[in-house]
């Protein structure tokens, strides 16, 4: 929903308004002074802004011009006094929308919003349309909160800044991390990402900062860290909320100081990377009970990012569905596989609490699993937690091994692919140890994918 702030001190003419846009179809919210309207959008940026000029403190002009530097493609509409046209011209020259004066005319009031209201559609529109096309893998919404994200991550792209992306697991907030990096003049330099729940602390630091030769035992050389490594490009932190308290005042010191310290050495190196760190935690509630470093969570904080879980935008649901049928049907030889409309219901009514990396793995075993080139409401048991759900009518327990190795293989393949070919990443998203992925690469001839 199309959301407005309306800023004017007079109470009657914010509920004059608040009423005729509740009655179009928005949300509307007030601020009784210029200062509160600026207090009000760094909580919550609204769509379209509808100030008066003549207001006590810092006046709408100055306001103005505070969300024109500050937030210039955030529509102004400004409100002036009967006779003040040169006012309204002046706001017009400083970057407003459109003005209205008063007293209102009703239909003018609802023509002026909609007017702002369409322009902002299509600059998102725009923002959106950019964005896809720097996207080596498309994100696939039909949302209107994907498209809001869409159009914030694209304006946070463009400019060098760090980035917090929240959300459940399994949101999606890597490809996001990816399309900030991909949208940005960092396009050209490595992406790269580190689990910060997944070492130990001093192994951790290890492998973030590097270290010297001889710096520890088992230092047999030396190892260049993942910010050396990122050097020039974006490095996503993730599971930014699982870092220990000393890994963090490391952290806090390369994003205040722009230099590493590699383990073992007494000096310093440059290194220039934009970080994304993402998380599942609350991080403010983890500052709250000195579970994590405030000064450290201001840091990240600069830009914040939701990702939405999938329960709140089912509309997503489908177009996901069918995204992944095509990508998996592909991937196992099955381009022509589709599925019947009462199957896409099904997906749709479920509540997905992995959110669209369950959706995925879903339609992988779907698609490993079936037998025909239609999926159908009887293949809908496939999906049941183990493999005895996939059990055919004869119940051969050969056919069974065979279709659960060939769900194994594409988990394996799967993870192999998102991590890049690498090995100890895709084992360890896969709890298992490297030489057992490693055996498993052997037994489905994928070693060296």
């Amino acid at each position: 929903m199309i959301q407005i702030l309306v800023v004017d001190d007079e109470p009657s003419v914010r509920y004059t308004l608040d009423a005729l846009f509740v009655e179009l179809g928005y949300g509307v919210r007030q601020a009784v002074s210029a200062e509160d309207a600026l207090s009000a959008i760094e909580v919550d940026v609204p769509d379209v802004v509808i100030t008066d000029l003549s207001m006590p403190g810092m006046g709408g002009m100055a306001l103005l011009e505070r969300l024109r530097k500050e937030r210039p493609s955030l529509p102004v509409v400004v409100i002036t006094a009967h006779g003040s046209e040169r006012a309204a011209v002046q706001a017009m020259k400083l970057g407003a929308w459109d003005y209205l004066s008063k007293p209102f005319d009703i239909d003018e009031v609802g023509m002026t919003v909609e007017n702002a209201v369409e322009r902002l559609h299509l600059r998102r529109q725009n923002d959106v349309l950019r964005a896809q096309r720097a996207l080596s893998r498309p994100i696939v919404y039909r949302s209107e909160a994907m498209e809001r994200l869409m159009t914030l991550t694209f304006r946070a792209a463009q400019r060098n800044i760090t980035v917090l992306l929240t959300g459940d697991t399994g949101t999606g907030k890597e490809l996001v991390a990816r399309a900030i990096h991909e949208q940005s003049s960092r396009a050209a330099g490595p992406f790269v990402r580190f689990n910060a729940g997944s070492l130990t602390a001093s192994l951790a630091e290890s492998e973030l900062f590097g270290h010297e030769k001889g710096a520890f035992t088992g230092a047999s050389r030396r190892h260049v860290g993942l910010f050396e490594r990122a050097d020039g490009g974006t490095l996503l932190l993730d599971e930014i909320g699982e870092m220990s308290g000393e890994l963090q005042a490391n952290l806090l010191r390369v994003l205040q100081e722009g230099e590493i310290r590699p383990v073992g050495s007494s000096t310093t190196r440059k290194v220039d990377v934009r970080v994304v760190a993402a998380t599942h935690r609350d991080l403010r509630e983890m500052v709250e009970a000195g579970a994590f470093r405030e000064d450290l969570y201001y840091r990240l904080n600069v830009v914040h990012l939701h990702v939405p879980p999938l329960r709140e935008r089912r509309e997503d649901i489908a177009p996901l569905a069918w995204h992944f049928l095509a990508l998996q049907g592909e991937r196992f030889g099955m381009p022509d596989l589709t599925m019947t409309p009462d199957v896409v219901e099904h997906l749709i009514a479920q509540p997905w609490p992995g959110n669209v990396r369950q959706l995925e793995s879903a339609i992988a075993r779907l698609v490993v699993l079936s037998d025909g080139e239609r999926l159908t409401v009887s293949d809908l048991a496939l999906l049941g937690e183990s493999g005895e759900d996939a059990r055919d009518d004869a119940g051969q327990t050969g056919s069974l091994r065979a279709q659960v190795g060939a769900f194994e293989r594409a988990l394996v393949a799967q993870a192999l692919e998102r991590h890049d070919g690498n090995q100890s990443a895709a084992a360890r998203e896969l709890q298992v140890s490297r030489v057992t992925l490693i055996d498993k690469l052997k037994k489905y001839g994928l070693l060296g994918r």
